[in-house]
């Protein structure tokens, strides 16, 4: 009884401070108070939330807090298969089939004057080709610069996957590192295209033929280093939502949303112009 009187108190608490700050923020004409208005708005709501939860579904169960590094398996018509290929199919499924509507839709009905969503691809294919040849000059840099998009629109599909509360295949070391791999024969491809394989032999005994172990292992460390900066920041991100929703209980209301925005969006992003920086400052290297 005296639980149930305690709940009750700090929803009229919760509502009250809400109340006052719904009526500071309209009548105040300062924009201090409004601040602090739209803050005890925001925490009165909050508080509600929270303790309403608590009271309609009890208290928070507790569990052990475990990490996974590798993802879970499925059975897919007799193949036990990662959870995260599954994923990424699906998510590929998607790519075509928006791909598919965008020809269908779009590109027929181009103008010479861009408007509407043919001025968003315009510049998002404009801006990656332009990227791709400041870094990586400009007879390379158009060449990949087709791969790269489909790269970042298939690294943050991957990571805005957890908004689903799915496993964003981007934090299994098996994806990043079958990316990485595309790269290190990215980077060897056009050096042996640009300088040939005696030019690229050359390339990697410069300036003195003692540096060439040491060349040939730093090429091959390529593909370790990239897998392996990407899982970390995409599974170091993935910890960090699980565990607010695993120490917070019911207090996680709205919480792990405003933080997923980060780790789900702008981190994401963040990550995949890293990876496509490195990965064209590779191949200019080696084109060099």
């Amino acid at each position: 009884m005296s639980n149930m009187l305690i709940s009750t108190g700090v929803l009229t608490l919760a509502l009250g401070c809400a109340l006052a700050g719904f009526l500071i923020r309209k009548h105040s004409p300062k924009k201090k108070k409004k601040t602090l208005g739209m803050l005890l708005l925001v925490l009165g709501l909050w508080l509600f939330c929270v303790k309403g939860i608590g009271m309609v579904f009890g208290p928070a169960e507790s569990h052990g807090f475990t990490v996974d590094i590798m993802p879970g398996r499925v059975s897919l018509l007799g193949l036990s298969l990662s959870s995260t290929v599954v994923i990424t199919w699906g998510i590929m499924v998607v790519l075509i089939a928006l791909a598919a509507l965008l020809r269908i839709l779009v590109v027929p009905r181009m103008q010479e004057v861009p408007h509407g969503v043919q001025n968003v691809l315009e510049l998002a294919v404009g801006g990656i080709g332009d990227y791709a040849s400041s870094q990586a000059g400009n007879r390379v840099g158009r060449r990949v610069s087709s791969y790269l998009f489909t790269l970042c629109l298939l690294m943050i599909s991957s990571a805005m996957a957890e908004l689903l509360d799915l496993r964003a295949p981007t934090s299994d070391i098996t994806m990043t590192l079958a990316m990485a791999l595309i790269t290190f024969f990215l980077l060897n491809y056009y050096g042996l295209r640009e300088k040939g394989f005696i030019g690229r032999i050359k390339a990697l005994g410069s300036p003195t033929p003692i540096v060439f172990p040491f060349r040939v292992i730093s090429d091959i460390a390529v593909p370790v280093s990239l897998a392996c900066r990407l899982f970390g920041n995409m599974l170091g991100g993935m910890i960090i939502i699980d565990l607010l929703y695993n120490t917070m209980g019911h207090a996680a209301v709205g919480l792990p949303g405003v933080v997923g925005v980060y780790f789900n969006i702008a981190h994401p992003l963040i990550q995949t112009f890293i990876f496509v920086t490195l990965t064209l400052t590779f191949i200019r290297e080696a084109a060099e």
